[in-house]
């Protein structure tokens, strides 16, 4: 390239980019990344929208329309109307026995579905987070303390275990003659999926730091007298930050499949408050006379779990390249 006299050429300026801009130019030219990241981003903007479309849909997911406005149900409670009720009304349909509108439950299921995924991802990267640290920087006794912890857990059959300790926790709090109230709930499945999903992570990143602690840079820092405060934050810490985010964005579709399953059993969210799970297990028992309640709900849940895992794969290719080498 000649400048601007025409006497001799000018080296092309040579732009420098972060490791984050090389993840994000890496993550960009994947298709099926961001296509993916295109339907997770549209699921979460629903959930978060949902009492804005409620209103803006003129409908609510807990009152029983089919039984206060006549001509939607017949004497056995299924909607009169094809394809499970839809109309210009009921855009998804009306629910069997009930008659409550479809979508809005599916929208607000979708809300409560993720907000519980969510909270449970937080606290089980947190607390995996620190104790996977812990143990592979400090080694020796808490090592083989937490280590045996992890085991212990990751031996346990978890969704046995998630049926049987759910109604033990909410009786820690409600008597059996009482309602229990839809935030209790909740709190005890964040609480029973929280104490069995922090040692996935904390095994991963254990191991990170048993291999990391032995380098140069980790030494010399050592050497230079930095606490073990600093060597963890500064020095450790910003090298599993992709472990940390890879695993996060796998887990979120895990524990929205796991928590509609407890619904779906009826250890997790009941009557009233709509969830994907509670729908599939009451579109099952109507399956033979229409399908078409218990299609939206699975098939919303099809989409958001494939469309995450793709998303978590799009992630960790972006992030760790020789990954899959």
């Amino acid at each position: 390239m000649l400048d601007k006299t025409g006497v001799g050429a000018v080296p092309k300026e040579i732009v420098g980019r972060s490791p984050s801009q090389l993840a994000w130019r890496r993550f960009r030219k994947d298709r099926i990344g961001m296509v993916s990241t295109a339907i997770v981003i549209f699921f979460f903007v629903i959930a978060f929208a949902a009492p804005l479309i409620s209103k803006l849909y003129g409908k609510n997911p807990y009152t029983r329309y089919g039984q206060t406005e006549p001509g939607l149900l017949n004497s056995r409670g299924f909607p009169i109307a094809p394809n499970g009720g839809m109309s210009g009304d009921y855009w998804f349909g009306i629910e069997p026995t009930l008659g409550r509108d479809v979508l809005t439950q599916l929208v607000y299921g979708i809300r409560t579905s993720l907000l519980l995924a969510i909270i449970v991802v937080l606290i089980v990267t947190i607390t995996g987070t620190i104790l996977g640290i812990t143990a592979g920087y400090l080694g020796g006794r808490t090592d083989y303390v937490i280590s045996r912890v992890i085991d212990t857990l990751l031996a346990m059959p978890s969704q046995l275990f998630f049926i049987a300790f759910t109604p033990i926790a909410l009786a820690l709090f409600v008597s059996d003659r009482e309602t229990t109230p839809a935030w209790l709930r909740a709190t005890a499945l964040i609480i029973v999926l929280s104490i069995f999903g922090w040692t996935r992570i904390a095994r991963i990143l254990r191991g990170q730091v048993l291999s990391m602690r032995e380098r140069e840079f980790i030494e010399a820092a050592k050497i230079s007298g930095a606490s073990s405060k600093r060597i963890i934050f500064r020095e450790l810490l910003p090298n599993l930050w992709t472990p940390i985010l890879i695993v996060a964005t796998i887990e979120v579709p895990t524990y929205v499949t796991t928590e509609a399953a407890l619904s779906f059993l009826g250890v997790g969210m009941t009557e009233p408050t709509p969830d994907w799970g509670r729908m599939i297990h009451k579109g099952f028992e109507n399956m033979q006379s229409d399908v078409t309640y218990m299609a939206f709900p699975a098939a919303a849940m099809v989409l958001f779990v494939l469309a995450f895992n793709l998303f978590g794969d799009s992630v960790r290719d972006a992030l760790d390249p020789k990954a899959n080498r």
